[in-house]
C-alpha cells in the first residue's frame, strides 16, 4: 500500500500531532507523517515528533515570505503530498497557501463558519449557543476559511467554562482529524465549486436536540441529548 506523505505544522503542545501519529502507527492506515515543522523552538510538540522518530525542523515565523520559502524547501525534500496544520498559530503567506491549494488542511475548535479566529470556545460561551465543536477544512489565505471537509459536534453544558469546553472539544478533535486524514488519503475527498464532496458519505438519519424536551408539560429538568429521527 502506498501511503500519503503528510507534513504537520505546529506551534504548541502537539496534541493533534500525537493523535495523527497514533493513527499512522497502524500499518493499514493510508497515510504517514514524514516531517514536522514548528515556528517555535520551545514547542512541546517537537518532543512528540522526536520521540516518534519523525524529522522535525524549526523555522521562525518573523517574515511570512521567508517562512514560506524555507518550509517549501523542507516539504519538497521530504516529498510531502499534504500539509496538516495542527495548532499552528500563524497566518501563512498567501502565495504559500495558494501553492498548496486543496493539499493543506486545518482543524479549528468551532463549527465554522461560526466563531473563527482566537478563543472560539470563549466566543461560543458568550454567544449562548447550545452546541459547538470542531471543523477540518481546506486552507485558504483568509483566516479559518476554506471548504469544510468534516465537523464534530460538542454540546455545551450549563456549568461549562472555557477550560472544560476546550478539553471536550479537543477530545473530539483527536478523533475527527485522523478520520478526515483517512478520507483524504483514500482519495474520497473532492472540492467542487467551493464545497467538499466525500465519496460514499451519507447524511446521518438522526439529529440531536439540546436540551431534551420532556414528555410532560413541566419545565426542562435536566440537560441531555436525545436523537430525533429526520
Amino acid at each position: 500500500m502506498t501511503r500519503l506523505r503528510v507534513a504537520v505544522l505546529i506551534s504548541g503542545r502537539g496534541s493533534n500531532l500525537g493523535a495523527l501519529l497514533a493513527a499512522c502507527a497502524d500499518d493499514t492506515y493510508p497515510a504517514e507523517i514524514v516531517t514536522v515543522i514548528s515556528d517555535r523552538a520551545e514547542a512541546p510538540g517537537l518532543v512528540i515528533a522526536q520521540s516518534a522518530g519523525i524529522p522535525s525542523t524549526v523555522i521562525p515565523h518573523r517574515v511570512r515570505e521567508e517562512f514560506a520559502a524555507q518550509a517549501n524547501t523542507v516539504l519538497g525534500n521530504q516529498r510531502a503530498q499534504l500539509v496538516c496544520l495542527a495548532g499552528f498559530m500563524r497566518v501563512l503567506d498567501a502565495a504559500f497557501v495558494g501553492g498548496w491549494r486543496d493539499r493543506m488542511v486545518n482543524i479549528h475548535p468551532s463549527l465554522l463558519p461560526a466563531f473563527p479566529g482566537l478563543h472560539p470556545q470563549r466566543q461560543a460561551l458568550a454567544a449562548g449557543v447550545r452546541f459547538t465543536g470542531c471543523t477540518v477544512h481546506f486552507v485558504r489565505p483568509e483566516v479559518d476559511a476554506g471548504p469544510i471537509i468534516a465537523q464534530a459536534v460538542v454540546p455545551i453544558r450549563p456549568d461549562d467554562d472555557e477550560a472544560s469546553l476546550s478539553a471536550r472539544i479537543l477530545d473530539a478533535e483527536h478523533r475527527l482529524y485522523p478520520l478526515t486524514l483517512r478520507l483524504i488519503a483514500e482519495g474520497r475527498v473532492r472540492e467542487v465549486r467551493g464545497k467538499v464532496q466525500i465519496d460514499g458519505w451519507r447524511a446521518p438519519k438522526l439529529a440531536m436536540l439540546n436540551p431534551r424536551e420532556p414528555a410532560s408539560k413541566s419545565r426542562v429538568s435536566r440537560w441531555s441529548l436525545d436523537p430525533i429521527s429526520l
